[in-house]
């Protein structure tokens, strides 16, 4: 269950990677000493791309087009910019059963629930991270991407939606290693909402997923 005292953020202004990664740290240590709640952040980067533990350079194909940093997060390269909305997702594990397979699923089922909203079905397929959506004729594209990492047991990094960014930006990467499927949006979709209505069903769809029973199978 969530704890009630859950605190939500909310950064209307495109804020720089090393600063969320120092607010990030600061925050787990803190939720770890029990001095300050779990919290959830909603925010845009400016352009750049991140490296997780598992990025293969060959992967950065093209290296001077944005800034890049090392996440310190699970996963390979993943571009963030404005029209993508990002979650932070601080939560303390020891209090919902040590299980990271799970939290992972929940994030993924957060993400799927969120895409409902706006008639868009998200899946996630064996052997790809991230959510997916099917475009027909055996197309599939990633609207969602997931990356997190775990300290003490307690959880950092998170998700990002795709809303409307550039999408021409994923160009200068390998997106989570997969060269076979292309990157996608709401808005690519032909769906329109505002940030701020992605923020409301990200928020509504946090409280339906993570505050249920936990079951891994679903």
């Amino acid at each position: 269950m969530l704890s009630e005292n859950l605190e939500w953020i909310v950064s209307d202004h495109p804020v720089e990677y090393p600063d969320a990664l120092q607010f990030m740290e600061k925050r787990v240590a803190e939720i770890r000493a029990g001095t300050a709640p779990e919290a959830v952040w909603l925010l845009e980067h400016p352009p750049l791309y991140t490296a997780g533990t598992s990025a293969k350079r060959e992967d950065l194909l093209e290296p001077d087009r944005f800034p890049v940093y090392d996440a310190g997060r699970g996963g390979q390269y993943t571009y963030h910019g404005p029209g993508q909305r990002v979650a932070y997702v601080m939560l303390d594990l020891q209090k919902r059963g040590r299980d990271v397979r799970c939290f992972v699923r929940d994030l993924e089922n957060w993400v799927i629930l969120t895409l409902a909203q706006f008639g868009v079905k998200g899946e996630i397929r064996d052997g790809r991270v991230g959510i997916w959506v099917e475009r027909g004729m055996g197309r599939e594209d990633k609207i969602g991407a997931i990356g997190v990492r775990v300290r003490h047991w307690v959880t950092f990094h998170g998700i990002s939606l795709n809303i409307d960014p550039d999408l021409s930006h994923f160009g200068g990467i390998v997106p989570c290693g997969i060269t076979q499927y292309g990157v996608t949006s709401l808005w690519d979709l032909g769906h329109t909402p505002t940030r701020d209505e992605v923020d409301m069903a990200l928020r509504q769809c946090f409280f339906d997923q993570f505050a249920k029973e936990r079951n891994c199978g679903t």
